[in-house]
């Protein structure tokens, strides 16, 4: 089984912003040729660890510190050179020391704690699976009209937000595609290999893509978590089980996830966001937090490393053409406080028990500058328990479910989100994991709507048409007499839902 994190949180603070942008975009480079290393002797016998070395964005400086990597005691894994990122594997204990001393270095760390041969994702809980039996037995119950699939009865969420009639007047483009960047996608599934673009998938693991046949595919059924997002948007309208929030665009999976831990480690990250802006995506969907850190903190170096180099990948697509959404958290987290506690992290090692500023310490990719981020609602609209908020953090809100307090009246009676699994199956799973390919839906909706609007115009109009139902009077949802969540701003854009509840309806009229 992958090792499932909660979706502790996520979000996108405009402060946060500013002085990420003024952090990233003046690191400064060291001044002088790398120093001597320790000898072969003294660092053959230590673990391997993966590293990224960011430097300025000029060729002849990138080749001149990939000349210096050896010299360092580490080997070049790949380059991205018109980003200015240079994955390295290296033994050396002083590695990074020494290359952050190389002239044209501007930041360089550890993306991992533990040795390369030793994600996380936002789902909340465990999946709950329809069997065939049950699968059938659903959808005699709700067998609808001739214009519902199967299983939609189910879905509250594609009505909650209008999407089912959204479909019948526009159900997307196929000149669209949404990249799952995740556990990978089942591109056999009944449901989805209608939409998928094998052109524009990979597998991104370690850093690298490969493109052959099937690599972007799921290593296990138990990996399900690509798959369950990939359905949420884009499940074709084909008269088999589910359907998506815009089931006439195009869906692509690039593989992330370590396939010993599960990890989302930065180098497959950048590599995704990098492959998918050169591969034409115009829109990113990411249900997951960086690994191995909850919160990368400025004043760690190598932290600050992984910021800056996924930040200068998602900055990438960004330009290329391409938005990029991402969950806001599981935590219940006010992301626009003081201090948060964070006990999980490194998640690849023994966690540590640190308290952070999340104005300092960022949770990537979601807090990076331009993604959008979206916290989860249950089919009352109203926050979901665990959805992590905060004002000017959250962007949108998108139904993520809600199985404790949110339940619908449908079939099942269940207030998670039913969607596609590996294998032809489908299952119920909610989390801000699931919010964001609600929105990730709707974006693609406008895009279609809008074939030339650029990133930032397709945020503005996300967030335009959004629904905003204001703070609520009383966050009570367990009865136990505590807000459980303090909500904060007023009925154009509060910490709850950012702007508003995507609409796909609002999106394609």
């Amino acid at each position: 089984m992958p090792h499932l994190r909660s979706r502790r949180r996520l979000a996108l603070a405009v402060p946060l912003v500013l002085s990420l942008t003024a952090s990233l975009g003046f690191l400064p480079a060291a001044a002088s040729a790398a120093p001597r290393v320790e000898s072969a002797a003294t660092t053959e016998d230590a673990p391997a660890l993966a590293y990224v070395v960011n430097t300025r964005v000029d060729r002849r400086v990138v080749e001149s510190v990939k000349r210096a990597v050896p010299a360092a005691g580490g080997t070049v894994v790949t380059t991205y050179a018109k980003i200015g990122v240079i994955v390295v594997h290296s033994s050396n204990p002083g590695f990074a020391k020494a290359i952050r001393a190389v002239r044209g270095v501007q930041s360089a760390g550890a993306t991992r704690t533990t040795p390369l041969t030793s994600a996380g994702t936002t789902d909340e809980g465990t999946a709950r699976f329809l069997s065939k039996e049950q699968a059938a037995k659903v959808a005699n119950e709700s067998a609808g009209t001739p214009d519902s699939e199967p299983l939609e009865a189910d879905q509250w969420d594609l009505r909650a937000i209008g999407a089912d009639k959204a479909a019948k007047i526009n159900p997307g483009s196929p000149r669209v595609t949404v990249a799952v960047i995740d556990t990978g996608v089942d591109d056999t599934h009944p449901d989805l290999a209608p939409n998928f673009s094998a052109a524009q998938s990979a597998n991104c693991v370690g850093g690298v893509a490969d493109t052959s046949a099937g690599a972007w595919r799921p290593y296990t059924a138990e990996d399900y978590h690509g798959t369950h997002v990939a359905g949420e948007i884009a499940a074709a309208r084909n008269g088999i089980g589910v359907a998506g929030v815009a089931p006439g665009v195009k869906v692509a999976g690039i593989k992330v996830s370590d396939p010993d831990n599960g990890l989302f480690y930065p180098e497959s990250v950048v590599c995704a966001f990098v492959f998918a802006a050169d591969h034409g995506v115009e829109i990113t969907n990411n249900s997951y937090y960086v690994d191995p850190w909850l919160y990368n903190c400025m004043d760690d170096p190598d932290q600050k490393a992984i910021v800056d180099a996924v930040n200068r990948a998602q900055l990438y697509a960004q330009k290329k053409g391409t938005l990029n959404l991402a969950s806001a958290g599981n935590s219940n987290h006010d992301l626009d406080s003081d201090a948060i506690v964070d006990d999980t992290s490194p998640d690849d090692a023994t966690p540590v028990t640190r308290t952070i500023d999340p104005h300092e310490c960022f949770d990537v990719p979601t807090q990076l500058p331009g993604v959008v981020t979206v916290s989860a609602t249950g089919v009352q609209n109203l926050k979901s328990y665990y959805s992590s908020y905060g004002k000017g953090v959250v962007d949108i809100a998108a139904p993520g479910g809600d199985r404790r307090y949110q339940l619908p009246d449908t079939p099942s009676k269940d207030g998670r989100i039913l969607s596609t699994m590996p294998n032809g199956q489908y299952a119920f799973l909610q989390g801000t994991s699931m919010a964001s390919p609600h929105a990730a839906g709707v974006a693609a909706l406008l895009k279609s709507k809008y074939p030339y609007a650029g990133p930032a115009q397709l945020q503005a109009l996300l967030k335009a048409q959004a629904d905003n139902p204001g703070c609520p009077a009383v966050y009570d949802q367990d009865g136990d007499g505590t807000q459980d969540a303090v909500c904060e701003g007023g009925r154009r854009v509060n910490g709850f839902y950012g702007f508003g509840i995507v609409n796909a309806l609002r999106a394609v009229k």
